[in-house]
């Protein structure tokens, strides 16, 4: 297995993001949408009740900081009505990895942690074990960056934030 160094994880990220052209709307600046819902559909509740990522279903919805969020039941709906900061993910929704190194980059469902009871979801399999060799500092350089870059658009981000 390869390694990958920060340099060129760095530059995968920032060519991935510059790749993706989508326009946002105010909703998506702070919140991963794919498809018109948050997380691409892919239901929040579900990692914490099943163990793993589960697709939402139109049936169930429900409008959570102006973005529609999907379930796959209605039980898990309601345990997100009414604590949706329990199940929501961190960052909006986007990479964790990328917001510990300054960027907004999109998610698969599959590339997920629960950590101290909250939700971190990455870009790919590659970068959520990058994300696992050092979980306390990347979470702590994303809380920091989080608050710089959270009202920006993804597609402003081109330049990393470097902590030591």
């Amino acid at each position: 297995m390869p390694l990958y160094t920060s340099k060129s994880v760095l530059l995968g990220l920032t060519a991935l993001f510059s790749a993706a052209a989508f326009t946002a709307s105010a909703d998506e600046i702070t919140t991963f949408t794919k498809g018109g819902a948050a997380i691409g559909g892919t239901d929040p509740v579900a990692y914490f009740t099943e163990g793993k990522p589960v697709a939402g279903s139109d049936q169930y919805t429900f409008e959570y900081d102006d973005v529609t969020w999907k379930f796959s039941s209605a039980e898990n709906r309601d345990k997100f009505a009414a604590e949706p900061a329990k199940y929501a993910p961190q960052y909006g929704g986007f990479c964790a990895f990328g917001a510990a190194m300054g960027f907004k980059v999109p998610v698969v469902p599959e590339a997920w942690s629960i950590v101290d009871g909250k939700l971190y979801l990455n870009n790919s399999m590659k970068v959520q074990e990058r994300f696992e060799q050092d979980i306390p500092g990347h979470i702590e350089n994303a809380t920091l960056n989080w608050e710089i870059i959270k009202d920006k658009k993804p597609e402003d981000l081109k330049e990393p934030i470097i902590r030591n």
